[in-house]
């Protein structure tokens, strides 16, 4: 069981570590952090195709602003990740741009996990096999095909074992939009670990 820190913290570190605190006590195994920066996703624009429409609590926002309010300052992310394993917990990261792996690589972080919206990225795919640490993938809006060339790539380069977990990129999934048979045939059609983000 993970414990997803993402930006639940709305930039309070002392939030974050009281986060962290309540993954521990509810028995998760591990915390998982996001490591990028908001110029990296996008751009700082405000025209219609940079609104955020999918969501009424993020209405109004453009991404860029959307990116600045949830992403994890990086210098606390070595302090985060040291306070989760005090408490027991695995601590790890999705980085989300190749500039975040020597980052996370040099807090020696024990594995990955690869967005829905990057499993499309080789360059950050390769980085990641190149590392040979496990890698977590969630397959949200991707292709049968895109999750083969995903899995393919990690482990072309090197990646000793991929998980992918089935996850809905919609916040929140409707029970009808669930369908967690797939969880099965994700295994047994990708030789991985299957499970649900």
């Amino acid at each position: 069981i993970i414990a997803e820190l993402s930006g639940n913290h709305n930039h309070d570190y002392n939030k974050a570590l009281k986060l962290i605190d309540a993954a521990a006590e509810a028995g998760a195994d591990a915390v998982k952090l996001q490591t990028f920066k908001p110029e990296e996703h996008t751009i700082d624009c405000d025209n219609e195709y940079f609104q955020v429409k999918v969501n009424d609590a993020w209405k109004g926002d453009t991404l860029y602003s959307l990116y600045k309010k949830v992403y994890t300052p990086w210098e606390w992310q070595p302090k985060l990740k040291k306070y989760a394993e005090s408490k027991g917990l695995v601590c790890f990261s999705a980085p989300g741009h190749p500039s975040a792996v020597d980052f996370l690589e040099k807090l020696r972080m024990p594995l990955y996990k690869v967005a829905s919206f990057e499993i499309v990225d080789p360059e950050l795919l390769t980085l990641l096999g190149k590392t040979r640490k496990p890698v977590i993938i969630s397959r949200g809006m991707a292709s049968i095909e895109d999750i083969r060339f995903a899995v393919q790539t990690l482990k072309k380069a090197g990646c000793p074992s991929v998980a992918v977990l089935h996850c809905v990129s919609s916040y929140p999934a409707s029970l009808e939009q669930m369908n967690l048979r797939t969880i099965p045939d994700i295994a047994k059609r990708f030789k991985v670990v299957a499970g649900l983000s």
